[in-house]
């Protein structure tokens, strides 16, 4: 998306919060800096073509002046408080959207916001909280409504007798805490139906109706828990449940074959079923766009957060794009397909037994399924090479059900590997995996076997996955988090002063060369430089901006690139966000965009007296690190931490004393240390006077980390003896 600015003016006055502080690495305590925050959203979304008012919750909410979605044909207009009347144009698409507050404080985390296509929208009217009360709604509707607390939600609708009609609970997938329970019952209440995890935390019920007449949906929360938002949607309308195959070839045509229900007059109905009921199965040719090998991406119209049942960045080592059938736009529930480079094939039974295997030809990418429990799919292949072989399977990812995990034989029978889980999981970053993925040494023109189960033998329609293999193609998977703040924040920058955001990198099949990150679309007065991470999965991206940087709010984007020996690979990073401030669980989600705000001035600054420094390995160098007070008030020491050092350096704690404006630091390399550029970074941390009122002549000493702007460390190698 092109930058989009969103100017806004605040007053002068500065800066307070109720502070989260928790301990850091050595002994630091942890601070921000007010950050406006997004917990709340009532209701969760509207018709393309329509409008409707909603109303918001936060933290640090002042002077709340807008709302900011990643579509430009959404927008909202501010009515009073907390309340925006949100508008969405007639050609937005069907799918979920980011929408971001926008206030004194900068720019919020997150909330997703649903738009429909052909479905009415109904606001739920209490009381309608038993089979008596139910609240008449009619098929195709979409009903905004929030939990009962202790009690249920119960709404009827008119059925003819043969019409499929599936019910869906949208909660967890537009980040409501909402644990979703279904219940479908006859109009006087006999029970017919239920469902709980189905699209990761939320239910789904399929139902064909035994005779004409009126029945009863019942939706509650599973804690009995209240005020949780969530939309139901009654319908009759295309559903899509998967499709096959799951890998497609970029820029080649493949014919798909979708499974669902009600996929129209073209389709026909299927031999698998699910919920003791037949898919239907309608088949369309599609062509996987190229760009998305080029640009490393995976693209979605709806947010992927039913992979798990909680949040995950489980997509972000997916290369791939969410497909619906040609002539279906819009469609409820696009599956999500793996894109590559090669050729792909299709699992073919009986392959369940070590002695009768599918043979396949390196380097192979295969669409599998689990038909049935403790099904198990043996391969056979011979290598044309020694040495490492990466082997990848896709299911979670795919947004499959299944927990697969892989197995090689050698030709003796001789057990050569097994490969589990994968993924990095970094404070609230959750990028790991129940889908297998590592390397395996082979020798040349030997024929191995290779079996792909699930780990409990589970099996059926839902219980697909993709098979990667072949000798390796290094790249990397780039990805970027809200950093600092333990909770769910945006990306703010107060005048003068720095922010981060945290990096993670999985590194594909080998890679170990630099990765250097460069932010396009930056608004006046913010700034960033090129940023290395060399042979690291973590890192940080540091932006500032400028003492006299006028007050914006803009869409960034960053590019990583790096090298496959020659060939320069561009990928881009993908953004990620907090979805929960709850420390009991690592929770993050994919955007589609990154915002980020600049406010008020901030307290200090910090930057190294240079920005590029040379190093031998093996030796130390003493850094001078400058500190610009710019709230005359703050007086007292800085101390001072590295963030994410890189592997190979050593950077102990040191301060800057009280009332003095530098610091002397002492950076030391590894001897054999890889030579190349390396980017680091450090943290200041002080008591700060201040006190959000500008009125209250009071200011009670508050702990404040900022990062300090990046310095470039190149590390030269020794001179040969």
């Amino acid at each position: 998306m092109s930058a989009t600015h969103l100017n806004v003016r605040w007053s002068t006055a500065l800066l307070s919060t109720a502070l989260l502080v928790v301990l850091m690495p050595g002994g630091f305590a942890h601070a921000d800096l007010p950050s406006i925050r997004f917990d709340r959203m009532t209701p969760l979304g509207t018709a393309a073509g329509g409008s409707v008012e909603v109303e918001v919750l936060g933290a640090e909410i002042d002077e709340l002046k807008g709302l900011l979605f990643d579509h430009p044909g959404i927008r909202a207009e501010l009515i009073k408080d907390r309340k925006f009347k949100v508008t969405v144009a007639a050609d937005v698409p069907a799918g979920s959207y980011d929408v971001f507050l926008v206030g004194r404080f900068g720019v919020s985390n997150p909330r997703l916001f649903a738009v429909s296509r052909g479905l009415t929208e109904v606001a739920e009217k209490e009381p309608n909280n038993d089979t008596t009360q139910a609240q008449p709604v009619e098929v195709n509707s979409v009903i905004n409504a929030s939990s009962d607390g202790n009690g249920e939600d119960d709404f009827r609708f008119p059925a003819r007798k043969g019409q499929r009609i599936t019910l869906h609970v949208q909660a967890q997938r537009l980040d409501s805490p909402m644990d979703a329970t279904l219940t479908l019952m006859t109009a006087t209440g006999g029970p017919l139906a239920s469902s709980s995890d189905w699209f990761g935390s939320d239910p789904f019920l399929d139902f064909v109706a035994p005779a004409d007449g009126d029945y009863v949906v019942s939706v509650s929360d599973l804690s009995f828990r209240g005020g949780f938002p969530y939309r139901l949607i009654v319908t009759d309308r295309p559903q899509l449940e998967n499709v096959w195959p799951r890998a497609m070839q970029a820029g080649k045509p493949l014919e798909l074959t979708f499974f669902g229900r009600n996929l129209g007059p073209a389709a026909r109905p299927s031999p698998l079923k699910l919920l003791d009921l037949p898919l239907d199965e309608l088949k369309s040719t599609l062509s996987a766009p190229q760009d998305i090998l080029t640009s490393g991406s995976f693209r979605f119209t709806d947010h992927p957060t039913d992979h798990t049942v909680l949040p995950t960045a489980a997509t972000c080592t997916l290369l791939g794009w969410q497909v619906r059938p040609e002539g279906l736009p819009d469609a409820l529930n696009p599956v999500p397909v793996v894109v590559t480079n090669k050729p792909t094939s299709v699992e073919t039974e009986p392959n369940d037994t070590s002695d009768a295997p599918q043979k396949m030809t390196l380097p192979a990418v295969v669409s599998g399924r689990f038909d049935a429990p403790r099904d198990a799919d043996w391969f056979e292949f011979e290598t044309t090479e020694n040495g490492p072989h990466f082997i990848d399977v896709y299911s979670e990812r795919i947004a499959g059900q299944a927990d697969p995990y892989v197995t090689v034989l050698d030709e003796k029978g001789n057990r050569v590997a097994d490969l589990d889980d994968f993924g990095h999981r970094m404070n609230a970053f959750d990028g790991h995996l129940r889908d297998p993925s590592g390397s395996v040494n082979l020798q040349e023109k030997k024929k191995y076997r290779l079996l792909v189960q699930d780990r409990y033998q589970r099996g059926g329609p839902r219980f697909q996955y993709v098979l990667i293999i072949g000798r390796p193609e290094p790249d990397f998977f780039p990805a970027v988090i809200h950093g600092q703040n333990p909770g769910p924040g945006g990306l703010n920058v107060f005048r003068g002063g720095a922010a981060i955001l945290d990096v993670v990198i999985h590194q594909k099949h080998g890679f170990n060369g630099p990765i250097m990150i460069t932010a396009e679309g930056l608004p006046a007065g913010l700034h960033a430089a090129p940023t290395v991470v060399a042979n690291n999965t973590r890192g940080n991206f540091v932006v500032w901006a400028d003492e006299n940087a006028e007050p914006t709010t803009a869409f960034i984007k960053l590019v990583a690139t790096g090298k496959r020996g020659e060939t320069e690979l561009r990928r881009e990073v993908r953004a990620h966000a907090r979805v929960t401030s709850d420390p009991g669980y690592n929770s993050s989600r994919p955007l589609r965009a990154l915002p980020v705000a600049i406010r008020e001035t901030a307290p200090f600054s910090t930057a190294f007296a240079t920005e590029r420094v040379e190093v031998e390995s093996g030796q130390k160098i003493e850094l001078t690190l400058q500190l610009k007070r710019l709230w005359p008030e703050f007086k007292e020491k800085l101390l001072v931490q590295a963030l994410a050092l890189p592997g190979g350096f050593n950077l102990p704690n040191g301060e800057v004393p009280a009332g003095q404006s530098e610091g002397k630091l002492t950076l030391s390399a590894q001897a054999g240390m890889a030579p190349g550029e390396y980017t680091i970074a450090v943290q200041g941390q002080g008591q700060v006077p201040f006190n959000k009122d500008p009125k209250d002549a009071s200011k009670p000493n508050t702990l404040v980390s900022l990062p300090s702007r990046p310095l470039t460390v190149v590390v030269k190698a020794p001179p040969k003896k």
